[in-house]
Order: C-alpha cells, then structure tokens, then sequence
C-alpha cells in the first residue's frame, strides 16, 4: 500500500519541474540600433524619461554619466556604447530603464539609456534559443538566449555580464584615481 501512494507522488514531481522550467517568463523588450532586445522583468525597477545626466570626466564612453533619483546618485550606461557601437543619440522615446542589481547583500540601481522600450512580452523557456556562438553584433557572453516571438528573434540579454557590478566599481575606481591625478 505503500508502494502505490508512492508511485503517483514520484510521477508528479517530475512533471511539476517541467511545468516550472516551461512556464512562460516576462522580459521588457526594447529597441537599440533598430535591434530588438529584452531583459527578464524582475531586474527592472521602473522606466523614466531620458532627462538631465550629469557627466563625470574620465569615464568609459559607455558611461553616460549620472542621474539624481529621488535622491540617489545613479549612473547611466549608454547600452549601444556597451556593445561597441555608436553613441545613442537622443530622440523623443530615448529613455533609461532603471534596472536593480544585487550582488551579495549589496543592491546597486544602475540606469540603461536604449532608444524606446516597446512591451512586456511573455516568452516560453521552449521558445528560448541557446546564445549563438557568431553573428551578433555584441560579445556572446551578454546574451541568455535568443527569444522566438512572431517568427523575430529578441536578444535576451544577461543583465548580470551586461552591467558587471564589478566591472563597473572597477571603472569607478579608475574615475577615482584619474580625478586624484589632477
């Protein structure tokens, strides 16, 4: 008797995995270079409009510079930099996605400039292609997946490589010690 109420509880643990695993995720997509993008929902604190960025000298040109977030000092990367392209220009739906990274006990908000943020889309883990290996525009290790959505591909990217809390603070310091300079 054992034996049986057993077996249906190990049939269904299996299936309740793969339901998880399946389960559609949201990610926010936007538009950089006329490329679509997307980043996993849960890392995105709010959108705002691209306003008055201050800049620090001695920055990485990806490194817009800094906003005043209700208080908070939060720095602007510009994405497209990032990527080794050109400097976004600013048009009328640039914007900064404030997205929330955590690093240990440390929570660091950091602003993305794209050229307009386009929707919330829900993508199944089965509609989610591996990284590919050639081809994209930017380094591999940046991109979590490639998302099927209408027969177009979304670059899923990995929020963590993209704005390295480290590499950033790294950057920061080498700010620092060019400030000390001079």
């Amino acid at each position: 008797m054992g034996q049986a109420v057993q077996s249906p509880g190990k049939s269904r643990a299996p299936t309740a995995v793969a339901a998880v695993d399946n389960a559609p995720q949201q990610y926010l997509t936007f538009t950089l270079g006329g490329e679509m993008f997307a980043v996993a929902i849960l890392n995105v604190k709010e959108i705002i409009e691209y306003g008055t960025v201050t800049e620090i000298p001695m920055m990485p040109g990806f490194i817009r510079g800094v906003i005043n977030l209700r208080g908070a000092v939060v720095p602007v990367i510009d994405l497209s930099c990032r990527f080794g392209g050109k400097a976004t220009e600013v048009a009328r739906r640039t914007c900064i996605i404030i997205i929330e990274m955590t690093e240990g006990d440390v929570k660091q908000d950091i602003g993305v400039m794209v050229d307009a943020v386009s929707e919330v889309l829900e993508i199944a883990a089965s509609e989610i292609e591996p990284a590919p290996t050639f081809g994209a525009k930017i380094r591999t290790d940046f991109i979590s997946g490639m998302g099927k959505v209408n027969g177009k591909f979304v670059i899923i990217l990995e929020v963590d490589r993209v704005l390295s809390a480290e590499e950033i603070a790294m950057l920061t310091q080498v700010g620092d010690n060019g400030s000390e300079a001079s």
